[in-house]
């Protein structure tokens, strides 16, 4: 058997995990991809071929949207209905590759009864020929829905294609490849006199996708049926500050009505996740709380302020009040508490607000305390490690 060291048998679990948790995240990301080209196949060929098509016009995507929430299917807002429709039409030799089954049931579904043409199988619209192409298969076996999303919303069929090339031989992550087209790398590799030597350089510390970023993404965790709170990235510190947070302002006793931990928002094409949501039954709007356990920021205060602005927009209803935020930064042992309102121009209700709500000192005592609590915990159990290691 050789030498089979306990050394090498921890090596060899963990690489086996590793490769299976790969290859199960593939399949994932494989399905979704498969899922979003199908439904966006459906609504073009019932736009084209469907019997009652007429009765819907320019209300389809909202009325379809509307009927697939009602019966609990996630993404699928008008907004990502449309995002599976050009999925469909650019990459329209996706559904070569479909398990058989599903084809079987595409076409009997989307085979015009007039005896016109279904376009399952076509030219990708406005793009390059065949053999200037990326594969179908590797497309979908390299990239997430969430690159193919992100790369899709190019025009130019070349810079597609320069984009789903780099973005695979690179690995990105749906972050690198998002600042990699902002920086125009596309645009400056064109202008370059040494193509090799400026990929290189761009790739120079590029974030590289991995299995578990994969499954953080909102797509795939929604696919499965996870919430955000699951499988978002926070600190051991951050979590047990948020959780004891939750609790301080629900046991104030003060109308707080808790609604979501990483509360998922969609702004543009792009997500965002607001710390803690609450609606306040007496001040009849919704709380906001960002926690940032770092310095104040400009940032950080325009993040908030955003998703105020968001939620004015979106989820207020009749009676509402415009919603409110607070925004708590920690760094070391110097709290910071700030208000923000989403323009509300009512004196009456932020002197209202301000004594219904906690008080910023409150705020502060609660932050600093809860801190210093976390933090003796934190060594007195680094403690307890390093005596057990001696």
């Amino acid at each position: 058997m050789g030498d089979f060291s306990f050394e090498a048998l921890v090596g060899s679990i963990r690489e086996l995990d590793l490769r299976f948790v790969s290859s199960a995240v593939k399949a994932v990301n494989v399905n979704l991809t498969f899922r979003n080209w199908c439904i966006g196949a459906y609504i073009s060929e019932f736009e084209l071929h469907g019997s009652n098509r007429a009765g819907y016009g320019d209300k389809l995507l909202f009325n379809l949207s509307k009927e697939l929430k009602s019966t609990g299917l996630n993404n699928c807002g008008k907004r990502e209905l449309s995002r599976y429709i050009r999925f469909y039409i650019r990459y329209p030799d996706v559904g070569l590759l479909l398990p058989e089954a599903v084809r079987i049931q595409y076409l009997s579904i989307c085979s015009p009864a007039d005896g016109g043409q279904n376009h399952f199988i076509g030219g990708i619209e406005g793009t390059l020929s065949p053999q200037f192409r990326t594969p179908p298969e590797k497309l979908i076996s390299s990239l997430s829905f969430s690159h193919i999303s992100e790369i899709m919303e190019i025009e130019d069929p070349l810079k597609r294609l320069f984009y789903e090339v780099e973005c695979i031989r690179g690995c990105w992550s749906v972050r690198e490849l998002k600042r990699q087209i902002g920086s125009l790398y596309y645009e400056r590799s064109g202008l370059s006199e040494n193509k090799e030597a400026l990929s290189r350089l761009a790739n120079e510390g590029a974030e590289i996708s991995s299995p578990l970023m994969l499954i953080r993404d909102p797509y795939v965790f929604e696919f499965l049926g996870l919430k955000p709170v699951e499988v978002m990235d926070e600190s051991e510190f951050e979590s047990a500050l948020l959780e004891k947070l939750e609790h301080f302002l629900l046991e104030l006793g003060r109308g707080f009505c808790f609604e979501a931990r990483q509360k998922r928002i969609l702004i543009g094409n792009e997500y965002y996740f607001v710390d803690l949501l609450f609606y306040h039954r007496i001040l009849k709007c919704h709380i906001l709380v960002e926690l940032k356990t770092e310095k104040m920021s400009h940032e950080a205060v325009g993040q908030l302020n955003t998703y105020l602005n968001w939620f004015k927009a979106n989820e207020m209803t009749e009676g509402d009040n415009p919603p409110v935020g607070i925004l708590l930064c920690t760094e070391k042992n110097d709290e910071l508490v700030r208000y923000a309102t989403a323009g509300i121009a009512n004196d009456l209700f932020v002197s209202k607000y301000e004594v219904v709500l906690p008080s910023t000192l409150e705020l502060e005592k609660f932050v600093a305390d809860e801190i210093g609590a976390l933090r003796k915990k934190e060594m007195g159990c680094q403690s307890v490690s390093k005596d057990n290691s001696n």
